[in-house]
């Protein structure tokens, strides 16, 4: 091995990162000593796990601090291992890591005081104390104890790094020397990219906060399995939550009501099945474009077709984000995502009152299932969040023969698991499927081939195939006890690969179809008023005589209460709300644009041809605006 170029600086070089993982394991430790009476560990056992799994989240954080490091010690060069160049290491290494190990010691004491691990919106706050430095010099003084540990564990860290060096080798530039380097560099830098991703699957996208909720029981667990600094990064430009000051409480109470509470129904128990599907927007379904102008229009979805001839279907709605996540969290939580999702800001480890909490409260038996690798999308971390029973995604499902080699298993074989499922649940239970097969690359299996129409873009098959797999599901869901008494909804989580003109306007983008649909036909029509993914929570609530008040920036579907039918979205760098005859676009503090419902593509602004309705539509967008941050900000999810 001694023969191979440069092997003895990969040694120290593993050495010195090594050494980063040590420290970050005793910080950790320490932090959990300082706050062992909010962080719930009951065992050894649990404590080594939850350490374990820290090890992925600490993995990001110090490839990100390390990186130029890391570069500047593999690079072909042939000056690496003289002393200067090492000294220069030596500085670069400790200025970077000590600064940022700096953060974890003060959540030490910060933690007691937050809740959570510290993040951009904390660095933000402390912008705005005029008297730093005497803050901390009161902290300094107050918590002696943490700044000798620091300085104790920096100390012993440049020990330990000395004491194994680089001999400097006088490296002659030959063919083998810089076929090692570059082989090396190509090598290290791609395990550097999966280390800062958190894996190298494709189905995954890089790790963030919500992710440590993925390996919790209970919810302060997932801030021992994080380090600040990682919380830090992760929020560094995900950070536009910010408190506004634009209309009084009446206001907000009067035109939002956020805190619902209704009398329409009486009090049932029925099962809950919610169908999000993945990129099943709104064009895709004929039921949802029968006012359509275009002479060619075309639908894949016949099953949904069909089923919406039997529900309640709104053929206006809209999602409330543009990702995945957001689909959750709007749906099942009723919190929209504005320009960042709330699932990826400081703020989604709260106490969250959602579809989940309220009907758990009421006895039911609570699932997420999802086909993907388990984790995927950060729905598990969310789930855990919301406080669902039971998670069941591509490790439950346990057959990797109906894998589709991307992202999950197979629509109809998952359906059908679900429908299993659920089949051997006690009833009353509430249960969301998040579908897997319309999804980039946008294939289906193979033994379906030529079934379904390909149409004009690469989704239409693959709408098809789910389309399909519904009407599979439903066809055994039928033969079960527990089928008559569910009330089922199927929306899109958003839409994707747009192909009729009309859906590329900017008011159409995003939109999907919401439906409700039971046996008995309870619910059923065509709807054509303002709907949006936020008023399917406060819509269930409603249809099952839920009678407690409610935290719900939406509203019940179902309902003539006084909260007047809207949808707020953000697109084109503006919030947006739309309600009665008009959409407000809205810059986080006044109206900038006014325009006619029908005007999807906003090409005429009416902001100087303002009238009372328009001045209204401000206000319930400050409303909405303000409410909306200081709920989060302030961890008022709950009430």
């Amino acid at each position: 091995m001694h023969r191979i170029p440069r092997f003895s600086e990969y040694k120290v070089l593993f050495y010195r990162i090594g050494l980063a993982y040590l420290f970050y394991t005793i910080a950790r430790i320490l932090f959990f000593i300082y706050n062992k009476n909010l962080i719930k560990i009951d065992s050894v056992s649990d404590f080594i796990s939850l350490a374990y799994h820290g090890l992925a989240f600490d993995t990001t954080t110090i490839i990100y601090i390390n990186s130029l490091f890391i570069i500047l010690s593999i690079l072909p060069l042939i000056i690496n291992t003289k002393k200067g160049f090492q000294k220069f290491l030596f500085y670069l290494y400790f200025i970077t890591n000590l600064l940022a190990y700096t953060a974890n010691f003060i959540d030490f004491i910060y933690y007691k005081y937050t809740f959570n691990r510290s993040t951009r919106a904390s660095l933000d706050t402390l912008e705005n104390e005029t008297n730093k430095t005497r803050l901390f010099l009161n902290f300094l003084v107050e918590y002696w104890h943490v700044f000798f540990l620091f300085f104790l564990c920096a100390f012993i860290w440049i020990y330990l790094y000395k004491k194994v060096r680089v001999e400097h080798h006088k490296h002659q530039p030959n063919i083998k020397f810089f076929t090692v380097s570059i082989a090396s560099f190509l090598l290290l830098t791609t395990l550097c990219i999966g280390g800062i991703r958190g894996d190298f699957r494709k189905s995954t996208r890089p790790i963030n906060l919500l992710d440590a909720s993925r390996f919790v029981t209970d919810a302060s667990q997932a801030d021992f399995v994080l380090n600040t600094p990682f919380a830090i990064i992760r929020t560094w430009n995900t950070n536009t939550f910010k408190k506004v000051n634009l209309v009084d409480k009446t206001t907000i109470d009067s035109l939002l009501v956020p805190v619902k509470q209704y009398h329409n129904n009486p009090k049932t128990k029925p099962n809950i099945v919610i169908f999000i599907l993945e990129s099943y927007g709104r064009e895709y379904i004929s039921a949802f474009n029968k006012n359509s102008k275009d002479p060619k229009y075309r639908g894949y979805s016949p099953f949904v077709d069909s089923l919406a001839q039997h529900s309640l279907i709104f053929t206006n709605g809209y999602a409330n984000g543009y990702k995945s996540i957001h689909g959750m969290s709007s749906v099942l939580a009723g919190i929209p995502s504005f320009k960042d999702a709330f699932t990826s800001s400081p703020y989604p480890k709260q106490k969250i009152q959602s579809l989940v909490s309220v009907l758990k409260g009421e006895g039911y038996d609570t699932s997420f299932f999802h086909g993907a690798p388990n984790g995927s999308m950060g729905f598990l971390g969310f789930g855990n969040i919301l406080g669902f029973d039971h998670y069941y995604g591509k490790n439950e499902y346990n057959n990797d023969a109906d894998f589709d080699g991307s992202w999950g298993i197979w629509d109809e074989p998952f359906f059908q698991y679900f429908n299993k499922t659920l089949s051997q649940k006690k009833t009353p239970f509430m249960a969301t499927l998040f579908s897997v097969s319309s999804h980039e690359p946008y294939v289906i299996p193979e033994k379906y081939a030529g079934k379904f129409p390909k149409g004009d873009n690469p989704i239409h098959q693959c709408i098809g195939y789910t389309d399909y797999s519904l009407q599979q599901f439903f066809k055994a869901a039928k033969k079960q006890s527990w089928y008559n008494n569910t009330i089922f909804v199927l929306v899109a989580d958003h839409d994707n690969l747009i192909y009729y003109d009309e859906y590329y306007k900017d008011q159409n983008l995003h939109t999907v179809p919401i439906l409700f649909f039971s046996p008995n036909e309870k619910y059923k029509g065509v709807n054509n008023n303002w709907a949006q993914q936020i008023d399917i929570y406060p819509t269930l609530l409603d249809m099952i005589g839920y009678d407690k008040p409610f935290r719900s920036w939406g509203r019940s579907l179902i309902s003539n209460d006084k909260v007047t039918p809207f949808v707020m979205r953000y697109s084109s760098d503006k919030y947006q709300m739309m309600s009665g005859n008009y959409i407000c676009t809205f810059d986080g503090e006044k109206a900038v644009g006014f325009y006619q419902k029908d005007d999807k593509d906003l090409k005429h602004n009416l902001i100087h041809h303002r009238t009372a309705e328009m001045n209204l539509l401000e206000q319930r967008c400050k409303a909405f605006l303000q409410d909306y941050m200081e709920r989060i900000i302030d961890k008022k999810l709950d009430k």
